[in-house]
């Protein structure tokens, strides 16, 4: 912990441990929302529910799905080598997530809530030998707390965007002594690099993007042969990870598309699946036929819009597409991830925004293994020059497995800079 706390964490902290007892009306509310696990919400107030395994302990926290996507390897090369690993995240969906890709013996605990007591009584059990914290998930009481006790902390596959590095500079004394409990930053890319650095980050390296590393997503091989068998010879392309506003204009291009396709079919993935019956809505306006996923129906030749409001099928879709638009990018979010779209064969399409993989989306647009639109009209162009012309949509596809191919390497490189940890616990060991 930082000897001379800013005035901001000292504040922080003392809030966050006066607002204690706030913690079981707010997780009753999380509870009745569906977005905490009844069995296990005592986890959330730093109650294990499992005992702590015998040896070092190497503890990795990813916030959500796409976090736990990224560190997943990094986990399995960790266990490979013999040491307890302890996996934390604050989703449900990073929860079954992990369920179902953890190797064995590794250990998923929801994080507890950002409460002094809550994290002193995780801490007091779990005792970690090293922290890893993936991308810039900055909580001041878990770090403050973890770096009073003497656990090494390691910022893995470090990400800063240009409008959280714009935030953290307005209070640049708390975001320096949270970044100096930090014996290493590992980012993602050189400007990553550059603005944990410029913020007072020490020991910066750029180690690139774990995210290039995760294999692709599986997907039941019976469960793909049917939908394969469903969709015959029709034409099919995908939108994945979408986001309000994004799926109205998914739905116009296909509408503009259907007359020169017939039989032409969208599988539509709203990045948060309960948005599933909206989305039906919309293309009921647009006076196209809709089938959610969840509903078990199957689908027929009246199908138009095939929503997936399912989780963990990003697989199936990808398999299915050859075409796929990422959302998350013609809305202001920041895009969604693209490497596993890539890595499965699709010829990908995005929008202007997205700053969240902005190295990984100017190095395919580069390699033409991708191409930005700006709108429905400029979507429906692409996807159909490209379902006119399927030697040029594999060519683009093929441009960008081997882009994201050569962008990898951050699993060896991470596992370098953490490895005299490793070896250190080995040689304690005995």
């Amino acid at each position: 912990m930082p000897d001379r706390m800013p005035a901001t964490l000292r504040a922080y902290r003392q809030l966050t441990a006066a607002g204690t007892p706030l913690a079981t009306p707010l997780l009753s509310r999380r509870l009745k929302q569906g977005k905490e696990h009844p069995e296990r919400i005592a986890e959330r107030r730093g109650h294990p529910t499992l005992p702590r395994p015998e040896g070092p302990l190497v503890w990795l926290h990813g916030a959500s799905v796409g976090e736990m996507l990224a560190i997943i390897p990094l986990v399995e090369r960790i266990r490979a080598r013999g040491f307890g690993v302890l996996v934390t995240s604050g989703t449900l969906t990073s929860a079954g997530l992990a369920a179902d890709r953890l190797p064995a013996g590794a250990i998923h605990q929801f994080i507890p809530l950002d409460a002094p007591r809550f994290i002193r009584r995780f801490l007091d059990h779990w005792r970690p030998d090293l922290a890893l914290f993936a991308e810039g998930d900055l909580w001041p009481n878990l770090i403050m707390e973890s770096s009073k006790r003497g656990i090494p902390l390691v910022l893995v596959n470090g990400r800063l965007s240009e409008r959280s590095f714009s935030r953290w500079h307005k209070v640049p004394r708390s975001i320096a002594a949270l970044l100096r409990c930090f014996d290493m930053c590992l980012a993602q890319s050189g400007p990553d690099a550059e603005r944990y650095t410029e913020l007072g980050a020490p020991h910066v390296r750029m180690t690139g993007n774990l995210k290039l590393d995760v294999p692709a997503p599986p997907a039941d091989e019976a469960e793909v042969a049917a939908i394969e068998t469903a969709l015959g010879s029709r034409p099919v392309i995908a939108a994945a990870s979408t986001h309000p506003g994004e799926e109205a204009i998914v739905i116009d291009a296909h509408r503009r598309l259907r007359g020169s396709f017939p039989g032409l079919i969208t599988l539509l993935a709203p990045r948060h699946p309960e948005r599933g019956a909206g989305v039906v809505d919309i293309a009921t306006v647009a006076g196209l036929n809709a089938v959610l996923r969840s509903d078990g129906r199957p689908l027929d030749r009246m199908t138009d819009i095939y929503i997936a409001d399912t989780i963990g099928e990003l697989g199936l879709i990808y398999r299915l597409a050859p075409i796929v638009f990422i959302g998350g990018s013609l809305v202001r979010h920041g895009g969604q991830n693209p490497i596993e779209a890539a890595k499965l064969g699709a010829a990908i399409l995005h929008g202007p925004h997205v700053w969240n993989f902005a190295d990984i989306y100017a190095a395919l647009d580069a390699a033409h293994g991708a191409e930005p639109v700006i709108d429905a009209s400029k979507l429906a162009v692409r996807i159909g020059a490209w379902l006119s012309d399927p030697t040029l949509r594999v060519t683009v596809a093929r441009a960008a497995l081997a882009t994201v191919e050569i962008l990898g390497g951050a699993l060896d490189r991470t596992l370098a800079a953490i490895d005299p940890y490793l070896m250190q616990f080995r040689l304690e060991q005995g």
